[in-house]
């Protein structure tokens, strides 16, 4: 008996001590786990980039970077790094620039500030050229993203999915942009932090994230909508009546679980980002003195796929399908549309929550909405990343090894054919 009782007073604090190791190493993991998958899949991006630097430069093949002094940290800041640059070292100008005929041309008002203001910052503060500032900050977000993105997963999922979705996410065909000079890795660690506190509940946290993120990248109105979903799904709970009468009155499940305080926080927060979404053309109008600045600006893009043309909202698919492919190529955008909407219906992708759902389909209404069509596609995709922990890509095993295999030999593609012969 004396034995048995020695035995149990010593079993409790390794009890304790096992609980506490067990807490410790559940919490370090969602650390360490995303981070170590962000590493490896740095080493994947930067061999792939660096080979084809290295290729070009020794041969002497063009690539559309700064050209005097090209380095490694020039090559990682082609295209529309360009543009992030201006504004970095020059702000935005107040005057559009126009061609021989009035129109206006491409310029930075079609990017936001957040990016270029914190590579600003870190040159001030470093003294290192915009190409190395913009490389150091993207790579560290996109860090941060897969982090943020690994506990969204597993806050909706478990921890299988979140390894496997942020593994596929910074190994997959865009995941080289985790760590180039431009501003998707900033929006995406944002973004994907307003949906984890969405899905907390932290609704002030939300529309902070949102409103940095509204001014990073174009796309944030889709969080609003997702905030609507939300408010939606938890008065409809909160009001649900479920059993008999107890004491004569119904028994209400839900009641007092959704208070005031934190409807008006949904609603606030919801208009704050929606407002923010919106208010980038009204800046750019009202500093260059020209309605429409921004709209002109994004339409600068469009002329060499379409030609000129005026905005009408929900045709640009099908303008960009119809020019190039045909009658054949609206009836592709149909196909393409359905498969989409039978995807996002289905029972495991409804599975990740009315959050991560309402924002991934309104996301997606946003880019037929207003986007053209081209190779930047796959880039603005990336915020549906979430999405990549449902069964269409985890059922098994074997399913999630083929994706990822196939994710990295599409990132070789992509470097490729995107970030060397064309821009992404």
């Amino acid at each position: 008996m004396t034995d048995l009782l020695e035995t149990t007073r010593a079993s409790a604090p390794t009890r304790l001590r096992r609980t506490v190791t067990a807490v410790l190493e559940a919490h370090s993991s969602r650390w360490t786990t995303p981070l170590l998958l962000w590493l490896a899949s740095r080493v994947v991006s930067t061999l792939l980039l660096g080979t084809v630097y290295l290729l070009a430069t020794a041969n002497g093949w063009h690539f559309a970077s700064y050209r005097r002094g090209p380095s490694f940290a020039t090559f990682s800041g082609s295209w529309d790094a360009s543009f992030y640059r201006t504004i970095a070292e020059h702000g935005y100008p107040r005057v559009l620039p126009t061609d021989g005929s009035g129109h206006v041309v491409p310029n930075p008002w079609a990017f936001l500030p957040v990016f270029p203001g914190v590579v600003r910052a870190v040159m001030s503060v470093t003294g290192v050229s915009f190409w190395v500032a913009g490389v150091l900050v993207a790579t560290v977000c996109g860090a941060g993203a897969c982090v943020v993105l690994f506990r969204l997963v597993l806050a909706v999922a478990d921890a299988r999915r979140a390894r496997w979705a942020t593994a596929l996410f910074a190994f997959g065909a865009t995941g080289y942009l985790l760590q180039v000079a431009y501003a998707e890795s900033m929006f995406l660690l944002l973004l994907f932090g307003a949906l984890l506190a969405l899905v907390r509940r932290c609704y002030w946290l939300v529309a902070v994230l949102g409103v940095v993120a509204a001014f990073t990248r174009p796309g944030v109105l889709a969080l609003a909508v997702a905030l609507a979903v939300h408010l939606v799904v938890r008065w409809v709970a909160d009001r649900s009546v479920a059993g008999g009468p107890v004491g004569g009155a119904p028994v209400v499940r839900g009641r007092g679980t959704f208070p005031w305080r934190e409807r008006v926080a949904v609603v606030v927060a919801g208009l704050v980002v929606a407002a923010a979404g919106l208010a980038w053309p009204v800046v750019a109008s009202a500093v260059t003195g020209r309605p429409g600045a921004y709209l002109d600006t994004e339409l600068s893009w469009w002329v060499g796929f379409v030609g000129r043309v005026d905005f009408t909202p929900l045709t640009p698919w099908f303008l960009m399908a119809g020019r190039w492919l045909g009658p054949a190529g609206l009836v592709l955008v149909v196909v393409v549309l359905a498969a989409a909407a039978w995807f996002l219906g289905r029972r495991d992708v409804r599975a990740l929550g009315p959050e991560v759902l309402g924002f991934v389909v309104a996301y997606v209404a946003y880019l037929v909405a207003v986007f053209l069509p081209q190779q930047s596609l796959p880039r603005l995709l990336m915020p549906a990343a979430p999405l990549l922990g449902s069964d269409v890509f985890l059922a098994t095993r074997r399913r999630a090894v083929g994706w990822l295999v196939t994710g990295v030999c599409l990132q070789a593609v992509a470097v490729v054919l995107l970030w060397f012969l064309g821009f992404p």
